[in-house]
């Protein structure tokens, strides 16, 4: 069957990840880990977001609590002024090198709204050095942001 299949997501520079991919095994993920560790924030936050762009505090939350909002996942607690941060999902054909990823890339700073946009790879790139680099936002010059490739 040759149909899309969840194969690889991805963070940079959100929440707890700097940068962070996960594989999929045809389509299934498991996390493991104590109480607290952050599993169900992970996986919530991630899937519905990342498929509707809803980035309403109660659908980031996996309780519904309004505690969180979206700057808080790149923001953190006020450790930093500005962050650029993305969340992609790859998916692939089984038994073929074919890929197609989807994203939404993040600019928060302190006290603004949140800078937000969406990408689709839908010609068989991937979010690899050797193909396509997320920029990151390290700090600013005079009001603008200084990025760089991971």
């Amino acid at each position: 069957m040759d149909r899309w299949k969840m194969h690889r997501l991805g963070f940079v520079n959100f929440w707890l990840y700097d940068v962070e991919e996960f594989d999929l095994e045809d389509g299934h993920i498991l996390l493991r880990g104590a109480n607290a560790s952050g599993k169900s924030i992970t996986t919530q936050s991630f899937i519905p977001f990342l498929l509707d762009g809803n980035k309403s505090p109660e659908r980031l939350d996996p309780f519904g609590s309004r505690d969180r909002r979206m700057d808080f996942y790149l923001l953190g607690d006020g450790e930093r002024e500005e962050s650029t941060g993305y969340l992609y999902l790859e998916f692939k054909k089984k038994g073929l090198e074919e890929y197609l990823t989807i994203g939404v890339g993040m600019r928060a700073q302190k006290g603004k709204n949140i800078d937000f946009w969406g990408f689709c790879l839908c010609d068989g790139r991937r979010i690899i050095p050797s193909q396509v680099q997320l920029y990151q936002t390290v700090g600013s010059i005079n009001g603008l942001p200084v990025k760089q490739t991971p």
